[in-house]
C-alpha cells in the first residue's frame, strides 16, 4: 500500500488530494497547523475510506512545518506505515502573507521572513527529512504558483517565495535522478487562500480544488519526467 505526506491538509487541495488518494487506497499522512479543522478533515477521510471500501491508513499530525519537530513526526509517521519507506512527500503547505498583498516598498520584512520559512525553507527540510526513507522512483511534489514566474503587481512577496521554491525543486531533480521531482501550478482555485489574496472580492468563478486532482494523481502513479507542470494541463504538456 503506497503512503504518502500531505502538508496542509485540512482544506483546499490538500484536502482534495488525500480524498482522493484514500479513495484509491493510499496512505495517508495529513498536517495542518489548525488542530480543529483537522480533526474535521480527518473524519471526513476515515468516512471517504468506509465508503470505497479501502484499507488504507490516515494519519493526522497537527503542527506547523516550520517545526523539526512537526517534520520528524510527519516523516516517521509515513516511515512506520510504510514499513521504513516512503512513496511520496506532497509539500502543499503555504503561507500568502498579508492581506491585501502590499508593494514590496511597504513589505514588512520580518513577514517575509515567515514567508520564506514557510513556503522555501520547510518544504526542503521535510524532503532533507524523508530522503533516507524515500523509496527509488519516489515522488516529491512542491505546489506552487504562477507568481512565481509571472510578475504580478503586489504578489511580490509571495511570488518570489515560490519561485524560489521551483529553483530549489529544480536543483532537487537534478541531485536526485532516482526520483521524480516536481513543481506543480494548480492554477487558479476557490480556496480560502485565494479568497484571502482578494479579500472582499467574488471568486465564486474560480473552479474547485478537485479540478487540480486528476492531474495530480497522474504525477503520483504515471511515469512523468521531473519537471514543472500546471495541474490541469496534464495530459496536454510535457515537463518544462
Amino acid at each position: 500500500m503506497p503512503v504518502a505526506i500531505v502538508t496542509g491538509g485540512s482544506r483546499g487541495l490538500g484536502s482534495a488530494l488525500a480524498t482522493a488518494l484514500v479513495q484509491r487506497g493510499w496512505s495517508v499522512v495529513v498536517d495542518a497547523r489548525d488542530a480543529g479543522a483537522l480533526e474535521a478533515a480527518t473524519a471526513e477521510l476515515a468516512g471517504v475510506r468506509e465508503e470505497a471500501g479501502t484499507s488504507a491508513a490516515i494519519r493526522a499530525i497537527a503542527g506547523d512545518v516550520t517545526d523539526p519537530d512537526h517534520r520528524r513526526a510527519l516523516v516517521l509517521a509515513a516511515a512506520e506505515l510504510g514499513g521504513g519507506t516512503i512513496d511520496v512527500v506532497v509539500n502543499n503547505a503555504s503561507l500568502l502573507g498579508p492581506s491585501p498583498q502590499p508593494a514590496l516598498a511597504a513589505y514588512p520584512l520580518e513577514v517575509l521572513r515567515r514567508v520564506y520559512e514557510v513556503n522555501v525553507v520547510a518544504p526542503l527540510a521535510l524532503v532533507q527529512e524523508a530522503l533516507p526513507h524515500l523509496r527509488p522512483g519516489g515522488r516529491v511534489v512542491n505546489v506552487t504558483s504562477d507568481a512565481a514566474v509571472e510578475a504580478y503587481e503586489g504578489w511580490g512577496g509571495y511570488g518570489s517565495s515560490k519561485a524560489a521554491l521551483e529553483q530549489l525543486t529544480n536543483v532537487l531533480a537534478v541531485e536526485h535522478p532516482e526520483l521524480r521531482v516536481y513543481r506543480v501550478d494548480p492554477g487558479d482555485l476557490r480556496t480560502q487562500m485565494h479568497q484571502e489574496a482578494f479579500p472582499g472580492e467574488d471568486i465564486s468563478d474560480r473552479p474547485l480544488p478537485e479540478v487540480a486532482v486528476p492531474g495530480l494523481l497522474r504525477l503520483l502513479e504515471g511515469e512523468l519526467p521531473s519537471g514543472r507542470y500546471q495541474a490541469q494541463r496534464i495530459g496536454e504538456e510535457v515537463a518544462v
